[in-house]
């Protein structure tokens, strides 16, 4: 059997245009002679949809499209993910279903069992959990369709990894039909700590079945989330014969591999690295991307300060988006050192983007003698550094208003666990591009992008990080050096450990009283920042919903 592994990029609610790609895809791959196409978990209304399933002219277009996409299974079959009504007379309205298409018609539908309600997920808000298991026929072979979590029923647990959460899975009841082929449809985003776990449950379920195993995953991103594709085709005893293009689409045609045969002509992947910098790097200019071209919008502003964060910002935004269509505006004060701007302009000039220098002292002088006289005798403090920051703000988002730009934000995820950032200030954007990424995961993902040709000038990388905000500023002023800063974070956040936990460990117990402090301290900041681009299993913003007002250790 020829198997078509459709890898695309959706757009959430566009039904119109998400069946004409799917439609073009069962085209190409009857022209190259496929018996069977597979297409992602909800593809017809894109993953996630999210309360757009409320509405009900959404789900009539949607059974809509899936009538005119069977109509097009003529001489090939496909398996194609989307919303489907719940017709008994209890629950939700909804199941998240995956229709068999053959010979011009629907003929089955599967319902996802297993809905998951962790991280990002809240599939149980929206539907029904299937409660039937049934095969389908194909050319006198049983396959078994899966969605997503029925065929890896687990979910993050801190960092260990991963939890079984029941002891019988829907695949427990599918194999007693003896499918010769498991399929899974999935929308599984893109995690670095969490896309070799993925592997190794698809791996185990071929193995513990003895069953080839073909899983397909949109790509693409979708606000926050970044879809990575990554859809995989594995043999009976667990060896991943084909994979898909990482954050790309692809539709590619396979041979289903048979028991007993030597495996010729498959493009056996490389294992996955222990460094995941490069993908991270691929994902994060994925996510700009289509944030950019599916919001119709085509230029980004960003605050160039002299400093890494900036500086690696801007570096994707111009992969991303084209240097043509990126701006740098230099922001200095008179705290600002003339290395920074040095910097700013070489590396503005490496990238090929249009920058501007507009200074903010006179403005600062000006707002700081105005407020003067009801500040009394208080000496200087935080204060007059916020002003800075929100006046660079302000001389973005003018810039956004009057060209049409849109503003990046710039914050790390250190800064934005800890509350170093100012609010309506550096922590203004429409997106949040390195918002996931630890400052001292920044450190190498610019070693990344310096490594074909140095785009971020050396002494941006090597030099200690500062706001410049006052005389000699450092971060170290306030933060504890990243080196001690972030792995506590990690622990704390990501891994979900107590304080008691890390100190444990043996970490200093000052250390994490203070830094756990401050994340607590923090969350209303977090709840009025942009949209964090996801690239780990634990980044702020739908996948962490902690109360603002709380008491917890």
């Amino acid at each position: 059997m020829k198997v078509a592994l459709a890898q695309l990029n959706y757009i959430p609610g566009a039904i119109g245009h998400n069946s004409q790609k799917i439609i073009s895809a069962i085209d190409k791959a009857r022209s190259g002679r496929a018996d069977l196409i597979i297409f992602s978990e909800l593809a017809i209304v894109g993953y996630p949809p999210l309360d757009l399933l409320h509405r009900g002219d959404l789900i009539n277009r949607s059974m809509n499209a899936v009538k005119e996409i069977a109509s097009h299974c003529n001489g090939i079959a496909a398996i194609v993910g989307g919303p489907s009504p719940n017709t008994g007379v209890f629950g939700k309205s909804l199941h998240n279903s995956a229709f068999f298409m053959h010979e011009g018609r629907v003929r089955a539908v599967i319902n996802k069992t297993l809905l998951p309600t962790y991280d990002i997920f809240d599939e149980a808000r929206y539907f029904e959990p299937g409660n039937t298991f049934q095969t389908v026929a194909l050319n006198g072979e049983r396959i078994a369709i899966t969605i997503c979590e029925d065929i890896w029923d687990e979910q993050p647990c801190g960092d260990r990894g991963i939890c079984r959460l029941y002891s019988i899975t829907p695949l427990d009841e599918l194999i007693k039909e003896d499918p010769g082929l498991i399929i899974n449809i999935a929308a599984n985003p893109f995690s670095h700590n969490r896309i070799k776990i993925r592997e190794e449950v698809f791996i185990r379920n071929a193995v513990q079945y003895v069953k080839p195993l073909i899983s397909v995953n949109q790509t693409g991103g979708y606000t926050d989330l970044i879809f990575d594709g990554s859809s995989v085709v594995i043999d009976s005893d667990g060896t991943i014969l084909e994979k898909l293009s990482f954050c790309e689409e692809e539709v590619r045609i396979v041979d289903i591999p048979v028991a007993g045969r030597e495996r010729k002509g498959y493009q056996c992947p490389p294992p996955l690295p222990e460094d995941m910098t490069g993908f991270i790097h691929h994902a994060l200019v994925t996510g700009i991307r289509d944030f950019f071209q599916k919001s119709e919008l085509k230029r980004a502003v960003i605050g160039l300060s002299g400093g890494i964060d900036s500086a690696v910002v801007l570096a994707l935004a111009a992969e991303a988006l084209g240097a043509e269509n990126t701006l740098a505006l230099l922001m200095p004060s008179v705290y600002s050192s003339e290395q920074s701007v040095s910097d700013s302009v070489m590396m503005a000039q490496h990238l090929g983007t249009p920058y501007h220098i507009v200074s903010i002292e006179e403005a600062r002088q000006t707002l700081e003698k105005t407020v003067k006289p009801f500040f009394t005798d208080r000496a200087p403090d935080i204060t007059e550094e916020n002003i800075q920051a929100r006046l660079r703000a302000l001389i973005l988002m003018a810039f956004a208003n009057k060209f049409g730009y849109m503003v990046l934000n710039t914050s790390n995820k250190s800064e934005a666990a800890t509350g170093y950032g100012t609010l309506y200030g550096d922590m203004i954007g429409g997106l949040s591009v390195i918002g996931d990424i630890y400052k001292t995961d920044v450190y190498r993902l610019a070693k990344n992008i310096n490594s074909t040709s140095e785009i971020i000038p050396g002494q941006i990388i090597t030099k200690p990080p500062s706001a410049e905000l006052k005389p000699d500023q450092l971060d170290s002023d306030t933060l504890p050096p990243y080196d001690q800063l972030d792995p506590v974070l990690l622990r704390y956040i990501d891994f979900e450990r107590s304080p008691a936990q890390i100190i444990a460990e043996g970490f200093n117990p000052q250390l994490v009283e203070y830094v756990v402090g401050l994340v607590k301290a923090s969350e209303f900041k977090r709840r009025q920042t942009p949209p964090v681009l996801r690239v780990s299993s634990k980044a702020f913003g739908s996948g962490r919903r902690i109360p603002i007002i709380s008491k917890y250790d």
